[in-house]
């Protein structure tokens, strides 16, 4: 292995371990700052991707998996938790009538909004102390572009679990 290799190689373990590293701080420490609400990290994911105006009407549970890039038998989970909590609720989809659409409850709302957001928002500030809206900026940039990496690395594995592992993924 050459130089560059080699410290390409010792950078890309550092870069990963460092993101393992944040993920398990941020479901840890996410977590306390939002338990007063009864919340997890998880559940704060869906609240906040069901909070958004494009689904405002709801979202069938697999379009919330693949945004959330979740299983779903993993958020089938931490939806149903949030449909016990009163946090959430299954409606029929008016334009498919074999589809379920999971949508926040008027109680759901409130909670998000005037309870979780404040927490989450100071959550930020605090995990967040020292970034320059520069660097948060370029950390989005590099973030963004390592997740494309990631999503072109998937498609095989999306392909194969579909049955077509001959397709082209490109």
């Amino acid at each position: 292995m050459d130089n560059t290799t080699a410290t390409r190689t010792e950078l890309a373990n550092r870069l990963f371990f460092r993101l393992y590293q944040c993920a398990n701080m941020l479901h840890k420490t996410g977590s306390r700052a939002i338990e007063q609400e009864g919340l997890t990290t998880q559940q704060w994911a869906v609240l906040g991707a069901l909070s958004r105006p494009q689904a405002a009407g709801g979202m069938k549970l697999g379009d919330l998996a693949r945004y959330l890039m979740v299983s779903r038998q993993n958020l089938a989970g931490v939806v149903g938790r949030l449909q016990r909590d009163g946090r959430l609720e299954s409606a029929g989809d008016p334009q498919d009538g074999r589809s379920r659409l999971v949508r926040m409850t008027s109680d759901g709302r409130q909670v998000w909004r005037r309870h979780a957001l404040p927490k989450i928002h100071g959550y930020y500030e605090q995990a967040l102390d020292g970034f320059s809206v520069d660097d948060m900026v370029h950390t989005v940039h590099y973030l963004l572009k390592m997740l494309d990496n990631m999503r072109r690395i998937d498609v095989p594995e999306v392909k194969a679990e579909q049955g077509d592992p001959g397709s082209d993924p490109g």
